[in-house]
């Protein structure tokens, strides 16, 4: 027992410091990469609509985000475009982003912006990571509320499921569920809680910074009204093989 405590006193004292550290210093690398995504409308005010969370990767001028999060619909006579916000708080820039490669079936989308290039993300490689892995994700979670501040949230990979979701009625059955339900694949359910700001953002290794997942959706237990105050919802990512197959089938080369 005592043996027992020398361990753990051990490890409280001089491991663990400086595994805080070394996080310490993986967000402040990851932060200048997570940008925001959204519309931009010259024309009215407020002027910028975040609607999700992105990441750059490559040559510092691709974008990943989730396929949801991209503006079904921009207004032309109110000039409006889809964008992507860099910098932090009143810093905030826009740069203006074109659509290169998307996918309904992994919810993901490619965006590619002009301009000066900005720190960019590694890609892990495509293997699982097993259950108990330490994680992170930085991004949005409140962007309408809270502005362009990059919040970060840790937790660890829970399970590796299926992306098939029982319904609770027939009645709520639809087409995309059948053929999901025909041919599965495999994501992450995380322990940490993801809010609707997040999705498109980076989960990435605590200890290498580098990127194994993308941010999907959360099931709410209760209301999306009361996701903020009550927290209950499961978080579900898209692991980086899938960023991976979609880059390869679009000819993109980062």
């Amino acid at each position: 027992m005592r043996r027992y405590l020398q361990i753990i006193s051990f490890f409280v004292f001089f491991v663990m410091p400086y595994a805080h550290a070394d996080f310490v210093e993986v967000v402040a690398k990851i932060k200048p990469s997570v940008v925001g995504i959204g519309v931009h409308t010259p024309t009215s005010r407020p002027q910028n609509i975040l609607r999700g969370t992105g990441f750059v990767i490559g040559d510092g001028r691709y974008i990943v985000t989730n396929d949801h999060v991209l503006p079904t619909l921009l207004n032309e006579s109110l000039l409006q475009k889809m964008a992507v916000f860099i910098g932090t708080g009143k810093n905030a820039k826009v740069r203006e982003a074109e659509i290169v490669a998307t996918s309904s079936l992994y919810d993901l989308a490619i965006l590619k912006i002009s301009g000066p290039a900005l720190p960019a993300m590694k890609l892990a490689s495509g293997e699982f990571i097993p259950d108990g892995s330490f994680i992170a994700f930085t991004g949005f979670p409140i962007g309408g509320v809270l502005g362009l501040y990059p919040v970060t949230h840790r937790g660890i990979i829970a399970s590796i499921t299926p992306t098939v979701v029982p319904a609770v009625s027939a009645e709520q059955i639809n087409l995309k569920m059948l053929k999901r339900m025909r041919n599965p694949y495999l994501v992450y359910q995380l322990d940490a809680t993801a809010y609707p700001g997040n999705s498109g953002s980076a989960m990435y290794d605590m200890k290498t910074g580098e990127v194994v997942g993308i941010i999907n959706k959360v099931f709410v237990q209760s209301t999306k009204e009361a996701v903020i105050s009550n927290p209950s919802g499961i978080t579900y990512a898209i692991p980086v093989k899938y960023l991976q197959q979609v880059l390869r089938e679009h000819d993109i080369s980062i």
